[in-house]
């Protein structure tokens, strides 16, 4: 009897049981379940855990380490970066295609038969032969050199340079009077010259000339990030930090920092309250700290990013004993960084 109703209980389990009444079936799946209730269960109830909070990251300094922000203060590019002489070449192969692609000028929508604009244009026109004025000679409709718009080598139609005296010379042109008959409208002609007419301000500043490293106005396609010096003969240029105060976060410690290091007159984002990058300094031997009495193993120094919009360094009055900083791009920095203080940032800082 027990062997029939095991083999109809493992029919009853089968998806598709091929020959079994549905009476039966039903009665054996009921006793299934009830026996399953009556099983006394092995899954104990989940019990609570606590997590106690990550102790503050002063606290931890309390047991081996010291705690230091670093800031890594930069200038952003303020122009963009020189072209190389392959990409002054493209640039001025599409301004040359550009023109033989479009329409023509149509003059006489913009001057009037036999106006002196009229005249002035029939005269530009014949020199450079395009309407564009920075291009070189080039007859973009010409049968027979349409096609000849790439450069030549040695040519210097792609330097920035003689296309900004192109320009120079042609809005000059304009205010050039053709005739002495009256020399009081030469005169104004020539003095409206001079007022119109101003040349852009150079890229390479005095400051470059100079060089000027404490200036904010050099290097103007770099990122400058600033370093400071401390007094003695064993002091070496370093980035702003300091130690953390007691319940200070890395953010609130980097403003701080560059406030008692260069002064409160810089318009200063700090980036973030997550590091960019730390170094652990180990000390040869233990020391011990006399107000807690806890041994020292070293310092970790974390980096935060940050930026200046307005300002300049001053170290009058900081609170480090800093004699001299200067405004560095990065190849600059690595010539006068320690090895040892060059290595945890030279992946960090920007090449441009």
């Amino acid at each position: 009897m027990a062997h029939g109703n095991n083999l109809l209980r493992q029919l009853a389990l089968r998806p598709t049981p091929p020959h079994i009444c549905r009476s039966c079936l039903l009665n054996l799946r009921q006793q299934r379940f009830v026996s399953t209730a009556e099983a006394p269960s092995s899954i104990e109830p989940p019990v609570a855990e606590y997590n106690a909070p990550l102790p503050h990251p002063a606290s931890l300094a309390q047991l081996a380490y010291k705690i230091k922000a670093s800031v890594l203060l930069s200038r952003p590019p303020i122009l963009t970066r020189d072209l190389n002489p392959f990409e002054k070449a493209y640039f001025l192969y599409q301004r040359r295609l550009n023109e033989r692609l479009v329409l023509p000028f149509t003059r006489y929508f913009y001057y009037q038969r036999g106006t002196p604009g009229d005249v002035i244009w029939k005269r530009k026109m014949k020199v450079r032969q395009t309407p564009a004025r920075d291009i070189g000679l080039y007859n973009a409709y010409s049968r027979t050199s349409a096609w000849n718009d790439e450069l030549l080598v040695g040519a210097i139609e792609s330097e920035p340079e003689w296309q900004m005296d192109a320009l120079l010379r042609d809005a000059e042109d304009e205010l050039k009077p053709r005739h002495n008959e009256n020399e009081e409208f030469e005169e104004t002609a020539v003095k409206k010259q001079k007022q119109t007419v101003e040349r852009p301000m150079p890229r390479v500043t005095e400051a470059d000339q100079a060089g000027d490293f404490q200036s904010l106005n050099r290097a103007l396609t770099r990122t400058l990030y600033l370093v400071v010096k401390g007094q003695g003969a064993k002091a070496r240029w370093e980035f702003p930090s300091s130690l953390l105060d007691e319940k200070e976060s890395l953010n609130t410690a980097a403003e701080r920092t560059l406030v008692q290091t260069a002064g409160p007159n810089m318009n200063t984002w700090i980036v973030g309250n997550m590091p960019i990058g730390h170094r652990t300094i180990t000390y040869p031997q233990k020391i011990v700290d006399n107000e807690t009495g806890a041994e020292r193993l070293g310092e970790k120094v974390f980096f935060m990013k940050g930026r200046i919009m307005a300002g300049q360094a001053n170290l009058k009055d900081n609170k480090f004993d800093l004699v001299d900083f200067k405004w560095l791009a990065k190849e600059e920095i690595e010539r006068e960084l320690h090895p040892s203080d060059w290595n945890p940032v030279k992946n960090i800082l920007l090449e441009r």
